[in-house]
């Protein structure tokens, strides 16, 4: 499906998404720091709220809320910029641009769908449009830890210097965020719950996506056991043969298929060949060449 969609809408993907994206966050730092030293509440008008969406046409606030930062320091904003640039870089250069676009702007749009079903549901719930004040959850802070998380999925052994100092490799720090984003889930109410599980989902559909289910398969786990079955039923078979032709001093077989056990003795018409994909010396016979399930 991914590829289908970028066949077709690859053409407007963002290059170098991350570095407008720091502008953006650069833009919402100046725009917060502005409104505090004025005295004005800008944040305020900012930030994603649906009750000023449909109740007073505040259209914006769909896109401005993308704009509020983490924090109000300087040392932390430098920081975060550096380290989610280059993720987001290493990412887009991995994935593509479509790719990376598609799961930037994914959590975007499950974090403002969130938002308003949270809205939905106060609105339902206590018979009165909802306005939800002080919703601190919802913006980029949990899409930017998405960027980490994948980076951790794709790069799992890559180091990093803790405070540039500790080396750590990238799963655990993985870790130890994804105890943290359980213990703000445990910690907040219900509404702010939906936003932090909102702003993830993009990264849980990608790693769902990624994951290897033949394991799990039943038609997987049926074939491998009927490969191990007719492996074990050859040898047996060969082993047979073999004390057979030693006792009555006739010729060795040179050949075995390991699935049915024929050789060129029992079989003269049939062709072997060994299989390079194998793990292994495995020889097959001309039936079981192309339709056996390579060793691993």
């Amino acid at each position: 499906m991914l590829n289908k969609l970028e066949k077709k809408l690859g053409k407007y993907a963002i290059p170098n998404l991350m570095r407008y994206l720091i502008i953006i966050y650069v833009i919402g730092y100046l725009l917060t720091l502005f409104g505090s030293l004025s005295h004005t509440s800008i944040v305020s008008l900012m930030t994603l709220e649906p009750y000023f969406i449909i109740h007073k046409f505040q259209i914006w606030r769909l896109i401005t809320w993308i704009m509020i930062p983490e924090s109000t320091s300087i040392l932390y904003l430098m920081i975060m910029l550096l380290l989610y640039y280059q993720l987001g870089n290493a990412l887009e250069n991995a994935w593509g641009s479509f790719r990376f676009n598609l799961y930037i702007f994914g959590g975007m749009i499950f974090t403002v769908l969130g938002a308003f079903v949270v809205y939905g549901i106060y609105t339902l719930a206590t018979g009165s449009p909802f306005h939800m004040v002080g919703m601190n959850n919802y913006t980029m802070r949990y899409i930017n830890l998405t960027i980490f998380l994948a980076f951790a999925t794709c790069f799992p052994d890559m180091q990093v210097l803790l405070y540039f100092i500790i080396p750590i490799k990238m799963k655990w720090m993985a870790v130890f965020y994804a105890v943290m984003i359980v213990f703000s889930l445990i910690g907040s109410d219900w509404a702010d719950r939906v936003a932090i599980i909102s702003s993830l989902l993009n990264f849980g559909i990608f790693y769902l996506s990624t994951r290897n289910y033949k394991r799990i398969d039943p038609r997987d786990i049926h074939r491998r056991n009927e490969f191990k079955r007719k492996v074990r039923q050859g040898q047996s078979q060969n082993q047979n043969q073999g004390q057979t032709s030693s006792h009555r001093n006739g010729p060795i077989s040179r050949h075995k298929c390991a699935i049915c056990g024929r050789t060129e003795l029992t079989n003269p018409e049939l062709e072997f060949r060994f299989c390079s994909k194998c793990n292994g010396n495995y020889e097959y016979c001309s039936d079981h060449l192309f339709t056996h399930k390579h060793v691993e």
